[in-house]
């Protein structure tokens, strides 16, 4: 097989070139984390996990977390808030436009998006929240990027409460995640607390059509990209989609995992620790014959928080490979490459 790169945020990332195919790893690779200590007050059990965390950042990319915290309820709410919403008529979906939001809230038609640039569109749709805040934030009035409010679909009753009960569920595990990262990082426990207390939380619901072998490997449910924030949290139905780019260049199959998450290290994260943490490529492709659905949840700091190289991670053999930046700017920044409405707006 031949090399052939992908860009991330934080430059290229090779890999072996082969197709849609990725193989099956047996499963005992891909770490399961058990968060429940993280609920507790045993500070060891919660340093294992950070231990573990470690491991997982380092070795792997990604891992699964089970005993999250997030009711299956909440969960299954937000699966069937998610069909009821891409079963309405287009019109309807594009009246909530994410053309009209700034900040990208709203809702994106097939091929909107392009992560991978060698791509010729990202076949599925969306529909974009984060924080709900409303247009007296002092934030918002300042149009500080990453605040605004959500736009709603017309009609959907309990479609609002549904996503906004999942965004606060996930949040809440986010934090935890946060607090096992900084354990990871030898750092007190506590250390990503502030940056967190208006955190660019973005969550998108998706659907993905099948994935027919007629339109290639051009155009596929989501190309190969890492994500922008620190980290995400993906839970998926029970179709399998998602692929992993691992450490040694090769695709491997990240099923479903029943009552687990999927966690993995965004852009943002892997500039903080000077790639410590790596960046996780991925893509989705669904060859399923099945409709798939997936709620993936970026959890990001505060826009105006200052994201430069952590103490920890440093060195004068091991200097920062990355200037101070907003995290919003860099996800403003990432935005613009990605949605073809804003693509050639930068600037």
């Amino acid at each position: 097989m031949s090399m052939t790169t992908v860009m991330t945020g934080n430059g290229p990332r090779a890999f072996f070139s082969s197709g849609l195919q990725a193989e099956q790893t047996p499963f005992e690779e891909i770490p399961i984390i058990d968060f429940a200590p993280m609920h507790g007050e045993d500070a060891a059990a919660r340093a294992a996990v950070g231990d573990a965390v470690r491991a997982a950042c380092t070795e792997v990319g990604f891992f699964y977390a089970k005993n999250h915290g997030v009711p299956q309820s909440v969960i299954d709410n937000t699966f069937s808030a998610a069909h009821r919403f891409f079963d309405l008529p287009m019109d309807a979906k594009q009246a909530i436009s994410v053309e009209k939001s700034d900040a990208m809230r709203g809702y994106t038609p097939l091929l909107g998006e392009n992560t991978d640039p060698e791509n010729n569109g990202d076949l599925h749709e969306g529909f974009d929240l984060a924080l709900d805040l409303p247009e007296t934030d002092p934030d918002v009035k300042a149009g500080v990027f990453g605040y605004a409010p959500n736009q709603w679909p017309e009609g959907l009753d309990g479609f609002r409460d549904a996503l906004m009960g999942y965004h606060a569920e996930a949040r809440a595990f986010g934090t935890l995640i946060f607090r096992a990262f900084a354990m990871a990082l030898e750092l007190e426990e506590d250390f990503f607390a502030k940056a967190i207390t208006k955190p660019m939380a973005h969550m998108r619901v998706l659907h993905y059509p099948d994935q027919t072998a007629a339109q290639g490997d051009k155009q596929i449910g989501i190309g190969a990209h890492s994500d922008y924030e620190c980290f995400t949290i993906l839970c998926t139905d029970d179709v399998p989609a998602l692929q992993v780019l691992n450490s040694a260049g090769t695709w491997i199959q990240a099923p479903p995992v029943p009552g687990a998450f999927i966690v993995n290290v965004g852009d943002l994260m892997a500039r903080w620790t000077n790639n410590y943490f790596q960046s996780t490529v991925h893509r989705a492709i669904n060859t399923s014959g099945k409709q798939r659905y997936s709620i993936p949840f970026f959890f990001g700091v505060n826009s105006q928080e200052v994201v430069e190289v952590l103490p920890s991670c440093q060195s004068p053999e091991n200097p920062p490979k990355y200037k101070p930046i907003t995290a919003g700017d860099y996800i403003r920044s990432r935005f613009d490459d990605t949605y073809a409405h804003r693509i050639g707006e930068a600037g």
